[in-house]
């Protein structure tokens, strides 16, 4: 395992993690509505750009690795997995948007793992529209965690119109992505 800056970020990423979770294990009322919804939103915001950050610090410093561009997908979806389920239990996004995009999360880890297995891991690399659907539903999940209007906008309505547009390319990049693995030779032997 290199150790490297892109790597630390996105550890930091996943040590995020149970610091997230741990805020809405306080007892009722130590922070105050406002300052939890406040936190909660500063740290998945905080690990959206460590996400950002990684990879372009890999890059610009020439600091790829096996290792973290297989840990970094695995930080986003924990980190994904984490608030969505907060927001449910909250009542914030409702269940089936979560399956949805849980379950597509699952699905094309494992399409992509089989394809790499197989040879074929190009086959189903991140294309334009996964890069949307990510950005849709990171910018989703932090307005619903802050949850409260904020300078006269509807935070909350802004959330989860983004949030139904996510699931939307949720799908349709499952979608693609399956037809990238069929075309391949793998799936057509």
């Amino acid at each position: 395992m290199p150790l490297n800056l892109p790597n630390l970020l996105t550890w930091l990423r996943i040590l995020l993690i149970p610091v997230f979770v741990f805020l809405f294990y306080l007892p009722h009322g130590w922070l105050g509505e406002h300052m939890l919804n406040l936190s909660a939103a500063a740290i998945f915001g905080a690990a959206a750009v460590t996400d950002w950050l990684d990879g372009y610090l890999a890059r610009a410093l020439n600091q790829t690795s096996s290792f973290g561009a297989f840990l970094d997908p695995v930080a986003d979806k924990l980190m994904v997995a984490a608030a969505l389920i907060v927001l449910l239990q909250l009542g914030r996004v409702d269940a089936f948007i979560t399956l949805i995009i849980i379950g597509r999360e699952i699905a094309i880890s494992a399409l992509r793992e089989w394809m790499a297995g197989a040879g074929q891991g190009k086959s189903v690399a991140v294309a334009f529209i996964g890069k949307i659907k990510t950005a849709s539903q990171m910018i989703a999940i932090l307005l619903l965690l802050y949850f409260e209007p904020f300078a006269g906008l509807p935070i909350y309505q802004i959330g989860t119109w983004l949030i139904y547009i996510a699931a939307v390319l949720t799908i349709a990049s499952m979608i693609y992505y399956m037809a990238q693995a069929a075309r391949s030779e793998v799936v057509r032997k």
